[in-house]
């Protein structure tokens, strides 16, 4: 059997017809394997093999997860009823149609077997749900007992009514439904003292943080963030600390997470944390997670940064001390992850690196294959040099740490895997050290530098070779920029054919011109 290139989460297959309904055998109650029976043909389209459906695997899973990989399901397949209702393939659409009933039925069923005090509004919609279900079932059953193009015609606007209207019912009643867990999730952290039932409830919220931006807004709709920071500030559940923080670090990233932490006050109990020296590393290290997640330059939402920047210093130097004695790989890119996000909004914040003695540490750490063993912490550490290199001070610092060759270095990095996320890691990485060597040769000093590391053939290379940026416009144009600095600083550096075409002309005219170079011209 060939795998579907879905989510991992979902565990689809695509088998024949037969091995498709015994498998949903599983899942339906033997009324509704009657209804397969009478309804379900064995399909000779092409498309057939292209059935979504759970495997037998299901069972491993926990309840709620059943319920998302059976919601899941049945969108799918309301998007599928659509497009093959469009096509008038009236045969495939009845036979989808009853698949939809029969999923929309087991899942309610299995839902009703594991909840517990379920609202009157959610039965109701229920039952709304099923009777729609049903009249969507029988309105498509009379279009395959005609040929009548005209009552076929007619009743196709019928049927896009009642499909709009099951998938609202169905909407509705799944955001119901995951309100009402989220409560109940909320009110077991809540009402217990036990570590391991706190444990488990906060691991299945994690869980559905994971499903998406929208599971988020409902668990923080829910007061999740409040519950959350509770369990933070009691000691006896400092041994949950860690997987606490990891589950806010998720529900913050909406804006509804964040008015919650700026609420409970969360950015000092934060600070309280990261400070408290009798904290674990991983405390430490989930809590640096939650500081980069609410302070990434990419969130539109900023209400909460007021309160950030009166702890802010105590943060960096927590920050700082953990990048200094990281003893991983992950806990380092947290920990200069988050530093790196600060850089961006308050200079301030690399002032106070500056005195830290942050670039030092930060140069040690480069080192050491062991912390700095990927493009993704290399990307935070060039992050945090590129801001910081806009204070004058910074040049001496850079010079002392041997700065420059690691920036160097950066001007080469290559994805070892070839994922996509790599790649643009380095590309960011090769971005951010052009840009930082730009900044830093003001100083003669570091421009000196550079041209005796041959910085000036490299950023040639990267200029005139699409291949060696990966075809990136970003690292171009950080490239020209770089490479012009230095050409001021050391003209004899370039050759007059680059410095014609990549240093005289306007700078876009020099992008326009290395962005139609094809590589037979390097």
């Amino acid at each position: 059997l060939s795998t579907l290139s879905l989510p991992s989460s979902m565990h689809l297959i695509q088998v024949d017809s037969v091995q498709r309904w015994m498998e949903d055998l599983k899942l339906m109650t033997d009324c509704e394997c009657m209804c397969v029976l009478q309804s379900k043909p064995i399909s000779i389209e092409k498309d057939e093999q292209n059935e979504l459906m759970l495997s037998s695997q299901y069972s491993t899973c926990d309840n709620l997860q059943l319920l998302l990989k059976r919601a899941w399901i049945i969108s799918t397949e309301l998007t599928r009823i659509a497009q093959k209702l469009e096509k008038n393939r009236w045969q495939r659409v009845h036979s989808m149609t009853v698949r939809v009933n029969c999923h929309v039925r087991s899942m309610i069923n299995e839902y009703n077997t594991f909840t517990r005090n379920s609202s009157e509004e959610m039965h109701q919609f229920e039952k709304l749900l099923i009777d729609k279900c049903s009249e969507f079932t029988a309105f498509t059953e009379r279009c395959i007992q005609t040929e009548d193009e005209e009552i076929l015609k007619s009743m196709k606007s019928c049927i896009n009514e009642t499909l709009t209207t099951v998938a609202q019912y169905f909407a509705q009643l799944i955001e119901l439904v995951l309100t009402h867990e989220a409560q109940n999730l909320l009110r077991q952290i809540e009402l217990s003292n036990s570590v391991y039932i706190t444990e488990s409830a906060i691991s299945s919220l994690f869980s559905l943080t994971q499903e998406g931006a929208h599971l988020c807004r409902i668990i923080a709709k829910e007061g999740g963030v409040v519950t959350l920071f509770k369990i933070c500030r009691q000691d006896c559940f400092r041994c949950l600390y860690p997987q606490t923080l990891r589950t806010l670090a998720s529900i913050c990233c909406v804006e509804e997470g964040m008015y919650q932490l700026e609420k409970v006050d969360g950015i000092l109990c934060l600070a309280d944390i990261l400070t408290d020296n009798s904290h674990s590393e991983a405390t430490h290290a989930e809590a640096a997670a939650v500081i980069a997640q609410i302070t990434s330059p990419h969130l539109t939402f900023t209400q909460h940064l007021s309160s950030f920047l009166e702890n802010m210093e105590e943060i960096v130097t927590a920050l700082v001390k953990l990048c200094q004695e990281a003893s991983s790989g992950e806990v380092f890119l947290l920990a200069s992850a988050a530093l790196a996000n600060i850089t961006f909004f308050d200079t301030m914040a690399c002032e106070i690196l500056l005195q830290l003695n942050a670039m030092k540490i930060l140069l040690a750490a480069c080192s050491d294959k062991r912390i700095v063993d990927t493009p993704y912490s290399r990307d935070q550490v060039v992050t945090i040099l590129a801001n910081m290199s806009v204070l004058d001070q910074c040049a001496s610092e850079v010079i002392q740490g041997n700065g420059i060759q690691l920036l160097m270095e950066m001007l080469f990095e290559k994805s070892s895997s070839g994922s996509s996320a790599e790649v643009a890691a380095c590309e960011r990485v090769q971005q951010k050290s052009a840009v930082t060597l730009a900044r830093l040769s003001r100083d003669p000093e570091v421009a000196d530098a550079a041209v005796k590391l041959s910085c000036i053939p490299r950023l040639i290379k990267l200029c005139r070779s699409p291949t060696e940026r990966n075809n990136s416009d970003s690292v171009l144009v950080a490239c020209l920029a770089a490479l012009r600095r230095l050409a001021v600083m050391s003209p004899d550096g370039l050759e007059d054919s680059d410095f014609q075409q990549l240093v005289k002309p306007r700078l876009v005219d020099s992008f326009l011109l290395c962005t139609s170079m094809e590589e037979s011209f390097v």
